[in-house]
């Protein structure tokens, strides 16, 4: 079994060569693109295949009418994360992408007409809630400091550093003791404020990474502090303009990407003493590499793609023990007027907020409420529709598919429709000026995406399936095979994906003895 001290049996000391090694990267997603571009600059020639028409993998972009949608992650938080990737090939990101701010950050709504907007001015939020109840006023102060010091441990020290041995785990749980990472996020806000849509507006945010707030530990309340330090962002062009240029800035370091390239197997042998992964797709049948990173689904990887790996199914086995984040239904639609008294993020929250987080992650049926992020990302730029038009999509957070056997073929017509009646609330006459609708199921996430029951954010982030408990950043069994993306350290979400990546980069190019590299 490898240790962190171990290296790549058969590449140790090739990293002196630029094309010694051989690289395969398997998903376009953020991550994967992260991982790529960070070996390319370090002189690994790398290779990323990616099973569909078009890089970003949950980051998908669909056109239609002229109305753009980017198909998943939409909130940029922490741009620096992604800044570092030009910087390492000695440019500027601001040269090829554009980001614009996003204020308010959200807009949250209630059943009840109560609405609040969440901003990263610090005042102004004590404000609001101080028109509600100054002890809450003075308790969300007291959270912001508290944010802080988790951001500080869990962010700032954390965030890229891989798990590997358990003995890592305990240096820190001091840190995340005197933390009370052993609480909920809800739990802990509840600490600090008492009213209950003060309470809902600093939980919602671990959903953001595929994370129930009465569930999910309380290390994810840093992303309050970390959304009020760096902003909250948008590229112009859309969170898909993101994706090219990353795919840009890799190929002009030398990589290779390949769209419509799904890998169906990696044998895993030795060679010449060293150890070889033959990775197979439709066109390039058991081409050679010295190592692979995986940005695909956790399960997919060991259940399928190293299925004959004598390692393999029991790490499939457990990970299909495993709590699962929730599913998303993403409904797509265009409008053929703009909306102005709207915001690029809403937050619409339904009657029920604990009641409907417990059916939506361990319920066996589609509730018949939900709450709501709506995305109108053209009150921003709006030249994703044609002039005169709006782009929106709506997510709903509903059960995955091992929890809840629905038939989305036809639960999806009538779900849309729903949602889009719920809308019109906000959105006056919404259903009479829809010109174009599609839909993301979760039947799409395990379709499309090869995600294990649908989930939308891989393995859930509670606390037990966190830093060493979550899957490794380099297999500890496989030689050679290393994760990158939502399903290891430290998790979901564009910061977590791209921080994944520099944690995985890091064991990569010490293993190959490029730490100078990393």
């Amino acid at each position: 079994m490898a240790s962190d001290g171990d290296r790549i049996s058969g590449v140790h000391g090739k990293g002196g060569s630029k094309d010694a090694t051989r690289a395969a990267v398997v998903g376009s997603g953020f991550g994967g693109l992260a991982l790529a571009i960070r070996l390319q600059a370090a002189g690994v020639q790398t290779v990323v295949f990616e099973a569909r028409d078009l890089p970003g993998g949950r980051a998908y972009v669909y056109q239609e009418d002229g109305h753009v949608f980017d198909g998943g992650p939409t909130v940029i938080t922490a741009p620096h994360c992604l800044e570092e990737l030009w910087q390492l090939a000695g440019r500027e990101m601001s040269e090829d992408v554009e980001l614009m701010p996003v204020t308010p950050f959200y807009r949250l709504l209630w059943s009840d007409g109560d609405r609040m907007d969440y901003v990263g001015d610090g005042d102004a939020m004590v404000a609001q809630i101080a028109a509600r109840s100054a002890a809450d006023a003075e308790g969300y102060q007291r959270f912001v400091e508290y944010s802080k010091r988790v951001f500080d441990k869990g962010y700032t020290e954390l965030v890229a550093t891989p798990f590997l041995r358990f003995g890592d785990m305990l240096r820190v749980a001091p840190d995340l003791a005197w933390l009370r990472a052993d609480r909920s996020v809800y739990g802990t806000v509840a600490k600090f404020v008492k009213d209950e849509h003060v309470r809902q507006m600093l939980s919602f945010h671990s959903l953001l990474v595929g994370g129930n707030p009465f569930e999910t530990s309380a290390i994810y309340t840093l992303i309050h502090y970390l959304e009020r330090k760096w902003g909250v962002w948008f590229p112009r062009g859309g969170t898909g303009a993101l994706i090219q240029a990353m795919v840009r800035l890799f190929e002009s370091l030398g990589g290779e990407l390949r769209l419509s390239s799904p890998v169906t197997q990696i044998e895993v042998g030795l060679e010449k003493g060293a150890t070889i992964h033959r990775v197979t797709t439709a066109g390039h049948a058991r081409e050679p590499f010295d190592l692979v990173a995986s940005n695909a689904d956790i399960h997919h990887t060991y259940a399928k793609l190293y299925a004959t790996h004598e390692a393999a199914p029991a790490r499939a086995h457990k990970l299909a023990q495993a709590d699962w984040s929730m599913s998303l239904f993403v409904l797509y639609f265009g409008t053929d007027k703009v909306y102005d008294d709207v915001a690029h993020h809403t937050v619409i929250f339904g009657p029920r907020y604990k009641e409907l987080l417990g059916d939506i992650f361990h319920g066996h049926a589609l509730p018949d409420d939900f709450s709501l992020y709506l995305h109108a990302p053209t009150v921003t730029d709006p030249s994703l529709a044609p002039p005169g038009r709006s782009t929106f999509y709506v997510l709903s957070p509903v059960p995955h598919l091992g929890n809840a056997d629905i038939d989305w073929n036809r639960e999806a017509p009538a779900y849309a429709e729903k949602i889009l009646a719920a809308l019109e609330t906000h959105l006056p006459d919404l259903r009479k000026h829809v010109t174009v609708k599609r839909w993301l199921t979760p039947q799409g996430f395990k379709d499309d995406l090869g995600a294990f029951h649908g989930s939308a954010f891989s393995v859930a982030p509670k606390l037990t399936q966190s830093a060493w408990f979550r899957p490794h950043n380099r297999d500890p069994q496989i030689p050679g095979l290393y994760i990158v993306g939502a399903g290891t350290h430290p998790g979901a979400g564009v910061p977590g994906v791209v921080n994944s990546a520099k944690a995985t980069a890091g064991l990569i190019l010490r293993d190959l003895g490029k730490e100078h590299a990393a």
